[in-house]
């Protein structure tokens, strides 16, 4: 599997991102792909002496803020949220993480995947811890004003997905 992660996004910018990067690199056999400022990425790797043929570095000149709204986080073709996105839209990563601006990070999965037929808008899915086994509690943030049919399909997703 191949992750692209949003190096940029979050309230700690990229060093907690790539400190992560890091410690998954090192337990689970998956290629992560760091997007966002490269200079930036490769000096946080260096000062940590971290080299791994599993981890890559695509550049993305500009970082979506954590206030910034969805509409206007569109506008930045370049941003690290909608190069990670486009990767996985061109089937060069599989997978798209990012620590950043919930809002932000929807509206590019939206406007560069395709949606699923019958499905209107996505959801964020979470993994709860339960007693005897972990819970799926879909629409976890980003969705502030669904409408009825939203919430079905959100059932169904979120079935689908447990």
């Amino acid at each position: 599997m191949r992750i692209a992660i949003d190096a940029m996004g979050g309230d700690n910018g990229p060093r907690g991102n790539v400190e992560g990067a890091m410690l998954a690199a090192r337990r689970f056999d998956y290629d992560l792909i760091l997007v966002g400022n490269e200079r930036h990425i490769r000096r946080l790797l260096r000062a940590r002496r971290f080299d791994s043929p599993r981890v890559s570095i695509v550049h993305a000149a500009e970082s979506v803020d954590m206030k910034e709204s969805p509409k206007d986080s569109l506008r930045k073709k370049d941003s690290s949220m909608a190069v990670a996105a486009r990767l996985v839209s061109e089937g060069r990563a599989d997978a798209f993480v990012s620590a950043g601006n919930t809002g932000a990070a929807m509206a590019a999965c939206l406007f560069t995947w395709r949606p699923l037929e019958g499905i209107a808008r996505p959801a964020i899915a979470t993994l709860i811890p339960g007693q005897k086994h972990p819970v799926v509690l879909i629409d976890s943030g980003a969705n502030v004003d669904c409408k009825p049919i939203n919430l079905l399909q959100f059932g169904v997703m979120g079935h689908c997905y447990a």
